[in-house]
């Protein structure tokens, strides 16, 4: 998705994906294995940025690794179901629908997705938290105004978490939110500014 670029029709009366709590849970602790067994840790910071539970939020992170989105889940205090835009090649069998049980739902990652930004209003509407990479897929060096557009829409802040690995640990910061006011351009702006920040192990300079 490019900056403004997308024009979104109103959206149908459409059922939005809902949470399974007992999936969401099981699919976060059993990804959360292999960091144990390998002997690192999670240091969270920054949790008093989060919004309330059952207020509509954005997060925002960068990408770096498959575990991304299980451990900003996990970082993220109780209350707060993340539902990830996940790219559709992960729509499988079996893999796919428990994907869908813990809320995530699919986007393609090559156009302007019109359906899953749909979808990313619903949830926010419901006072529900969308999760985006706004790099798009791992390592990318470009922030693209998705997250900004989507948060402008649904009316809802943006919570920059920047993730980071330093040594035998994996690092998760959440900054402070974003207003949706600010506009698109400049929200991604500011994003991109937030997320090489926080994407920093806490301690050592940009």
């Amino acid at each position: 998705m490019t900056d403004g670029a997308v024009s979104v029709p109103p959206a149908p009366e459409e059922q939005f994906p809902h949470v399974n709590p007992q999936v969401y849970r099981f699919v976060v602790d059993v990804t959360f294995l292999p960091v144990l067994l390998s002997g690192m840790r999670l240091d969270i910071h920054g949790r008093e940025h989060v919004p309330p539970p059952g207020t509509p939020l954005v997060v925002a992170a960068n990408h770096q690794s498959a575990l991304d989105p299980f451990l900003i889940a996990r970082a993220l205090p109780p209350g707060r179901f993340l539902q990830f835009m996940a790219k559709r090649e992960l729509f499988v069998p079996v893999i796919g629908d428990i994907i869908r049980a813990g809320g995530s739902f699919p986007v393609d990652r090559d156009g302007s997705d019109v359906k899953a930004i749909r979808t990313s209003l619903r949830i926010l509407k419901a006072g529900g938290t969308v999760g985006i990479f706004p790099q798009g897929t791992r390592g990318g060096q470009e922030i693209h105004g998705g997250a900004a557009l989507i948060a402008a829409r649904g009316r809802a802040p943006i919570l920059p978490a920047g993730i980071s690995r330093d040594g035998r640990r994996w690092v998760i910061r959440f900054g402070e939110p974003i207003s949706a006011r600010g506009g698109i351009k400049a929200n991604t702006e500011e994003l991109a500014r937030r997320l090489q920040m926080l994407s920093q192990p806490v301690g050592r300079r940009v």
